[in-house]
């Protein structure tokens, strides 16, 4: 699977949410349902961009951090959206802490 350079992050981060994009404020909440959708949707790739989603988990709407705190547990959460039953499209899910600074 092709991972994002740091760079292209950013870049994704400063762009728009749209089908290959999503951010998320927290993880509490609906959110974690909200989360698996768009993983469901990044795997279907219905577009055929031929090109991983990202979904970015501490960032509000506006691309500014939302200063979650990112622990072990979030990353496990996150982590195991792939293989809990919930999402029926196969995804391969990488998940890593990026301290980004926006542009």
């Amino acid at each position: 699977m092709r991972r994002y350079s740091d760079q292209e992050l950013l870049e994704l981060l400063n762009s728009v949410e749209s089908d290959r994009v999503e951010r998320k404020e927290s993880f509490n909440g609906d959110v974690p349902k909200k989360a698996r959708q768009a993983v469901c949707a990044f795997a279907n790739d219905l577009p055929g961009h031929n090109e991983p989603g990202v979904l970015f988990v501490g960032v509000k709407d506006n691309g500014v951090p939302s200063g979650l705190h990112v622990t072990d547990q979030l990353l496990l959460s996150l982590a195991d959206m792939k293989s809990e039953g919930n999402i029926l499209a196969p995804a391969c899910i990488n998940c890593r802490e990026t301290n980004i600074e926006r542009i």
